[in-house]
């Protein structure tokens, strides 16, 4: 599917249909995360299970991290 932006004010608006929007459950008051790698752009609705699965990845990293911070550097050099 292609879309073009919609002038909304000073902005650009990109319009989703709403079948794409029933299928994501997104609403109106759902949240969105957009985030880029200078190429694309993403938009991922927050959810409640996001938030805490990032919170216990990062707790994750953070354990590995300490207790193999000497051995990662090793394998980096």
């Amino acid at each position: 599917m292609q879309k073009k932006l919609t002038r909304h004010g000073n902005s650009a608006a990109l319009v989703i249909d709403k079948p794409i929007l029933d299928l994501l459950k997104i609403d109106m008051d759902t949240t969105l995360e957009l985030s880029t790698d200078g190429r694309s752009l993403m938009i991922v609705p927050v959810r409640p299970d996001t938030v805490e699965r990032k919170k216990s990845v990062s707790a994750a990293l953070k354990k590995v991290n300490k207790n193999h911070s000497k051995t990662l550097q090793k394998l980096a050099e």
